[in-house]
């Protein structure tokens, strides 16, 4: 039974696997417009029938192995919850109103989006959660650009850089401790190795924001004022906008986080000080606690939104609001009915409904280890730092392609590969730096990973609308490859005794290992 249970598939039956899993979920996806939960459930149950019948694994290792990668991502399912509490309190409280109404105040075009690359970075640096800001800053952020006329795909894209440099770099972050857990580096020796990598990249994106924004630096003088006066006008109506409010719950989480408490503690505090600010305004103690659950439902944006033409100069004068079109009115009443209707532990289930339901599959294909067959072999092939770090990425990507996750996008290649890497002379950090390089980096781009659903239904942008402007995300994987073939950056030998040298030979020729085995 246990020999049973080791076997592995053959790979053509890997192969026809993956193409299988890729057909059902990109014709689900692409082919007939579906969500990408069922899509994926049908994935699962097609690899687990193949794993079943022909590897013949047993239904009870399945279990085991799915019911572990939903446990290994409990902490961020809770995260999860925790961000659609934030979100909706904070909605109520007026911290994200209040962030867009000062923001339209401060900031042009033709900086916004470097701005939005260094404001979510520090963010995201100072809290090791990407989720965190795309969920509170990144909310405000997409509102501002709305106003200043920057298109909001290209903002998400932005936003989501300047998140994921934070996430990647923070020590808070789980994805920068789990690396180095799995892969055998410290935590520390794992971000100076990131640093070789991490920031040319960011620098690259520096400069692709700075253009973008002359670009829209150029419309400016031209830009209708009174668009950005409307927003802040119905704002001002249904909000207390006032700096303290905007500005004290965020401190209250970026203390806590600076402190290191644990990430849940620190956004139920940032939930709690706005929904106290919330009753200070005069919110029912129902309006509060509804909020944390349904979300932010509008109240006087919704009115402008839904009266007729005729019907609006009635609403302007009831409310003293002078100097707006009824035009205009409309159309900023629409824009914050859909902008602000946000957070809630209601509005998490969709993301979390589908990170499970990756998860399973995730777990199958883990337990059945078609990747690790399919890319065994390919060792072989490498006889270079550049060739292992190319391969590790490639299986990072097919990690959240095919297993769904993020974590597993880190374990499954990071335990395949601990060993291999360790023959061939290079350091355990250099194995922990590429984990990130890709499976972290890329997340968001897929849209069924839990980082790129939860973005998604966050930033209110569809996953493959903003992946072409997260610059950050796709170059880096790119440029680590890239300064690894050219020698920059390789540390080599064992965790505590490696130091980086220019040299790209691997210690070990692998080849005759593979034709042996």
């Amino acid at each position: 039974m246990h020999e049973q249970e080791e076997r592995k598939p053959s790979f053509l039956l890997s192969l026809v696997t993956f193409l299988g899993i890729a057909c059902i979920i990109g014709y689900g996806l692409l082919g007939l417009g579906l969500d990408a939960h069922i899509p994926i459930a049908v994935a699962a149950t097609f690899a687990a029938l193949v794993g079943k019948i022909f590897v013949k694994i047993r239904w009870e290792k399945m279990e085991s192995s799915v019911f572990a990668a939903i446990t290994s991502s409990l902490g961020a399912l809770l995260i999860l919850i925790s961000i659609g509490l934030l979100v909706g309190s904070w909605v109520l409280a007026g911290v994200v109103p209040g962030m867009i109404y000062y923001g339209l105040n401060l900031l042009s075009p033709g900086i916004f989006l470097l701005a939005t690359l260094l404001l979510c970075s520090i963010v995201s640096l100072a809290t090791g959660s990407s989720w965190g800001v795309g969920g509170t800053v990144g909310v405000a952020l997409i509102g501002i650009a709305t106003g200043l006329g920057i298109p909001a795909p290209l903002t998400a894209g932005v936003v989501i850089s300047g998140a994921y440099f934070g996430d990647k770099m923070s020590p808070l972050s789980d994805t920068t401790n789990l690396a180095p857990a799995v892969a055998g580096s410290n935590l520390f020796d794992h971000i100076r190795a990131m640093v070789w990598t991490t920031v040319p990249t960011y620098l690259i994106v520096v400069g692709i924001t700075l253009v973008l924004g002359f670009r829209y630096a150029g419309g400016a003088a031209n830009f209708d004022i009174t668009r950005i006066q409307a927003i802040q006008a119905l704002m001002s109506q249904e909000f207390h906008i006032n700096p303290f409010y905007a500005a004290f719950p965020p401190l209250v989480v970026l203390v806590l986080a600076i402190l290191r408490f644990p990430a849940i503690p620190s956004m139920i505090a940032g939930v709690a000080a706005a929904s106290a600010l919330s009753l200070l305004q005069g919110q029912s103690l129902h309006d509060v606690l509804n909020v944390l659950h349904y979300g932010y439902e509008s109240t006087v944006a919704a009115q402008f939104a839904e009266a007729s033409l005729d019907k609006i100069p009635a609403l302007l004068a009831q409310m003293h609001l002078v100097g707006i079109t009824p035009e205009m009115a409309q159309n900023a009443g629409t824009l914050l009915t859909e902008l602000l209707k946000k957070g809630g532990v209601d509005s998490m289930m969709w993301s979390l409904s589908l990170i499970i339901i990756a998860l399973v599959l995730g777990g199958i294909m883990e337990s059945c280890r078609y990747l690790e067959v399919l890319l065994t072999p390919l060792l072989k092939l490498v006889h270079s730092a550049g060739g292992m770090v190319t391969l590790v990425a490639f299986s990072c990507l097919s990690g959240n392609l095919f297993l769904g996750d993020q974590y597993l996008g880190i374990v499954v290649p990071g335990r395949m590969f601990k060993t291999a890497v360790a023959r061939s002379g290079l350091s355990p950090r250099m194995l922990s730096r590429s984990l990130e390089d890709t499976a972290t980096m890329t997340s968001p781009l897929i849209p069924w990973t839990g980082c790129g659903a939860f973005q998604a239904n966050a930033l209110g942008v569809p996953t493959l609308e903003y992946l072409p402007y997260c610059f950050l995300n796709y170059l880096n994987p790119l440029v680590a490859i890239l300064m690894t073939y050219l020698g920059i950056g390789i540390y080599w030998g064992k965790n505590g005794e490696d130091r980086v040298e220019k040299r790209t030979a691997l210690s070990f020729d692998f080849t005759e290992e593979i034709r042996e085995g």
